[in-house]
């Protein structure tokens, strides 16, 4: 196969100056060292002083800060890591009267329930609030309330 008339064929892809149209005649923006000269010392790292101590190496004093994320306390009981005695410990959970348990105990009341059935939500964990507190110091780290 031959080429067509008037668009020779290339033998070699374009140098990457012709192919980006850098202007090799154009200045450069600084001035470019010939071979065998020094660069000018701008910029450079300058001699060290004569005469001055080496810095002193002082030692760099590091310090670790953990931050625990706020923990969420529900009527489940949680691991953590107690705030007091600094344990990875599995929260012991013990339940009291709050407002939900009181309401429920009024509403039976207004229901007729006044012969002690009214008295059936101080017996249900499920309405009462939660206490998280450490197995091991037995610290209160934190609440669940219903209402």
């Amino acid at each position: 196969m031959s080429a067509p008339s008037g668009n020779p064929v290339p033998s070699a892809p374009p140098s990457y100056e012709e192919a980006v149209g850098i202007n090799m005649n154009y200045p450069h923006p600084y001035p470019v060292p010939g071979p065998g000269q020094q660069p000018e010392g701008k910029g450079m790292n300058p001699p060290p002083h004569m005469g001055q101590p080496p810095p002193a190496s002082n030692p760099i004093t590091v310090q670790t800060v953990y931050v625990q994320q706020p923990v969420l306390f529900y009527d489940r009981p949680v691991q953590m890591c107690c705030p007091s005695c600094n344990q990875v410990i599995v929260t012991r959970l013990s339940y009291d009267s709050g407002a939900l348990t009181w309401l429920s105990c009024g509403g039976l009341c207004l229901l007729g329930c006044v012969a002690g059935c009214c008295l059936i939500p101080f017996c249900i964990d499920a309405l009462k609030d939660v206490d998280h507190t450490c197995p091991k110091c037995s610290a209160l780290v934190g609440s669940y309330k219903r209402l």
